[in-house]
């Protein structure tokens, strides 16, 4: 395992910066995911790391060594693309061994390495099948496999599951968990999904048109969300934000709204954005609280509860299975300790 320390990094395409002055440190044996919509510049960072993308400025060292302007095969990492890539008129088997046949490794080693990756990814029985005989997720084993036999420093995937349906998708990401745990490997993991950064992250990296909001555990990434931005991207369905005042006596007020807040979310008055997960709104005949539901949400396990408080639309999670319906008045308690402030102008985090 490497670690992998970026510094100052500067990326452009024409006379447009798509990432500037970057710092980042990920720590050997990491689970480092990049998570951010398209376009912030995430794929961008991992290709540059790859040795895919020239960079502008700055530096990319990797195990310690610089590695800015070397050739991707010089950097000692392996790669999972987005698309599977394969060739399709070989083997698995031929597939997953043909870096290693290029580069003149022995036989016997590429025997061992293929053996070896295909075992921890249920490919034994398929070494011999084709590309066309495969179905979506065993073709993205294959590719994962493919960069594992390289028993790379560090490894890179590039969304890798979006091209799977929700069920491959589940199935996939705890494979790669539990691999992760197996190989104890430097990653790095580029997506979307914040499911799939919730899940498989040791630290996640939320990106921005280019820049860094905010790199912390999932866990204090979506408790203690940074800035504005980071807490409306996480979660399902995402915080919501409602516009007020805060008086000296810390007592929030917009309207109908009105909450009582722990002494230790802000010092002083004035204009303040509270956020609240769903989760934190609970519906409950003794709440001082007072809405209409507009929608419900049966989800299963749960429902999404939508409300209209005084104007200010709200979801809500619930988990018990009591009927309620559109129009239905509804009292509700929001858990004070859990809200967010954020600043209305800057958007950070008071």
């Amino acid at each position: 395992m490497s670690n992998v320390h970026l510094r100052k990094l500067c990326i452009t395409r024409g006379s447009n910066a798509v990432i500037r002055d970057l710092d980042l440190q990920v720590e050997p044996g990491e689970f480092l995911v990049l998570l951010g919509p398209s376009g912030c510049g995430k794929s961008t960072l991992l290709h540059s790391i790859a040795g895919l993308i020239d960079l502008a400025d700055g530096s990319i060292e990797i195990g310690g060594v610089d590695m800015s302007h070397a050739d991707p095969s010089e950097r000692g990492i392996g790669m999972v693309f987005q698309s599977y890539a394969l060739y399709p008129t070989m083997t698995v088997e031929k597939n997953m061994s043909f870096g290693l046949r290029i580069s003149g490794a022995p036989k016997a080693e590429i025997q061992r390495r293929v053996q070896r990756t295909a075992e921890m990814l249920q490919l034994e029985a398929l070494l011999d099948r084709k590309p066309a005989q495969l179905s979506g997720g065993q073709r993205q084993r294959v590719a994962i496999g493919r960069a594992l036999v390289r028993e790379a420093g560090v490894y890179l995937f590039d969304e890798p599951l979006s091209n799977l349906d929700a069920k491959l998708r589940a199935e996939l990401r705890r494979e790669l968990k539990l691999l992760h745990q197996a190989l104890g490997s430097t990653m790095i993991y580029v997506t979307h999904d914040q499911a799939e950064a919730m899940t498989l992250a040791t630290r996640i990296v939320v990106m921005q048109g280019g820049h860094i909001q905010q790199i912390g555990t999932p866990s204090e990434v979506y408790e203690r969300p940074a800035n504005r931005f980071v807490a409306g991207f996480l979660g399902s369905p995402s915080m919501n934000f409602v516009d007020g005042q805060l008086d000296t006596g810390h007592r929030f007020s917009a309207g109908a709204l009105a909450l009582e807040l722990p002494l230790n979310h802000a010092a002083a008055g004035g204009a303040v954005t509270l956020a609240m997960r769903p989760e934190d709104i609970h519906i409950t005949d003794d709440g001082q609280l007072e809405a209409s539901v507009t929608l419900v949400e049966p989800m299963g396990n749960h429902q999404v509860v939508w409300l209209d408080c005084g104007g200010h639309g709200l979801s809500a999670i619930v988990h018990d299975p009591r009927p309620l319906a559109p129009g239905q008045a509804v009292r509700f308690t929001v858990d004070a300790a859990r809200v967010s402030l954020f600043d209305p102008a800057s958007g950070k985090r008071l």
